[in-house]
């Protein structure tokens, strides 16, 4: 299931008028129909009873039986949702077969940093030793200093205020904290609010930029959005030959130069995206490091060309960020938002790593959305991004 984006509704028509019945011509119900009575029928005979057998008599109910009283809550647990389940794992909420299928794949994908935390909560109590071992696990995680101070304090804070006393109930106090953390990441990419749609893709090399645009393609293709490519990295000719595929692959239009400049590439895709009336348009620029500063420039020149073409365009420009890198990733993310004013990321390859954490320094650092989440080269391994289902599956 991957409904990432929606598409804006248009707006509903007027409910259609009923001409109003004139009160000179008043509507003649139908002339109800009369049943004739139904004949009595008698009662069957009953059998006489022996004088001999009592009969027994039910003895009469004064009030309606009431249900017992609730029992009292706990002393010390809070109410609702201002914890959530810190005291007792809650019944998982039903998932469709197809989002259950991914929830495995991020959990396999994440084991590794899972199973790091998770040793933590394994002793027998609750103490300053657990405290240790869980910062330790979190800052290896690379979820940065900051963040794993506040998750630390806000698990100390948590077991203070319930009274937990077991470690799993700490292990559902940090599943809650870094959900919240996490909620401002979680957002959806909007088609649909302009004609065309431009998103504007950059990372460096070998985080899974175009890979992504292919997959990104195929399921606005399915979902019957037309698309258009730019193939703007004009540096690598892979790059170029990679994302043809893609728009052979999904049968969709791509604009593409051997050689050209990336800027002229863009705009040309942009005003044939505008004429063709394309739903979206996906410029895909080349990969290159935040230290190279002369093609850093670069990007701002495609995406100031990106807006002489379409005034109010490129309307999300996303960063492809590695999820093995860890804290450089992060660093990547706060350079490249510095050059282009980032409205999304995209992270990829969270499988086989103890770094997943990342997403947690850059929820604390730099809360830039997180639209998509992968955990593999395959199709459906790119997913939209939920705050509560990567958090139990980074913990599970």
């Amino acid at each position: 299931m991957f409904s990432f984006f929606r598409k804006k509704a248009p707006p509903a028509p007027p409910p259609e008028q009923k001409p109003a019945t004139p009160a000179s011509t008043p509507a003649l119900a139908p002339a109800p129909v009369v049943a004739p009575a139904p004949a009595p029928v008698p009662a069957p005979a009953l059998a006489p009873v022996p004088a001999s057998v009592p009969i027994p008599v039910p003895a009469p109910v004064s009030a309606p039986v009431s249900a017992p009283a609730p029992a009292p809550a706990r002393t010390g647990s809070l109410i609702g949702s201002q914890l959530g389940a810190a005291l007792e794992i809650p019944a998982p909420a039903p998932v469709a077969p197809e989002r259950q299928s991914w929830l495995d794949r991020l959990s396999a994908g994440l084991r590794k940093t899972g199973s790091n935390i998770s040793q933590v909560f394994t002793g027998a109590q609750i103490d300053d030793a657990l405290y240790e071992e869980l910062e330790t696990a979190l800052l290896l995680a690379d979820t940065g200093v900051a963040a794993t101070e506040f998750l630390l304090a806000e698990v100390k804070r948590k077991v203070a205020a319930t009274g937990a006393t077991r470690p799993v109930q700490a292990k559902n106090i940090l599943v809650d904290a870094l959900t919240q953390l996490l909620k401002p990441l979680q957002k959806e990419l909007v088609i649909g609010e302009h004609q065309p749609t431009v998103i504007m893709v950059a990372g460096v090399n070998g985080a899974g930029k175009t890979t992504s645009i292919g997959k990104l393609t195929k399921h606005l293709a399915d979902a019957g959005e037309t698309v258009l490519l730019a193939a703007a990295d004009t540096f690598r000719a892979a790059a170029r030959e990679q994302l043809a595929v893609w728009a052979d692959r999904n049968r969709v239009e791509i604009v593409s130069q051997e050689g050209g400049d990336p800027a002229a590439v863009s705009f040309d895709a942009v005003t044939a995206g505008r004429a063709r009336k394309k739903d979206v348009v996906i410029v895909d620029t080349a990969g290159r490091l935040p230290t190279q500063l002369h093609l850093m420039e670069e990007l701002r020149k495609i995406k100031r060309v990106v807006t002489k073409a379409e005034a109010s365009a490129p309307h999300e420009v996303l960063l492809v960020i590695d999820g093995n890198t860890g804290q450089n990733a992060l660093q990547q993310v706060k350079a490249f938002d510095g050059t282009l004013q980032l409205t999304g990321l995209v992270v990829t390859k969270l499988d086989g790593t103890a770094k997943g954490g990342v997403l947690a320094a850059i929820a604390q650092e730099k809360p830039i959305p997180v639209y998509f989440i992968g955990v593999g080269e395959k199709l459906e391994d790119l997913e939209t991004f939920d705050a509560r289902e990567f958090a139990l599956a980074l913990l599970s």
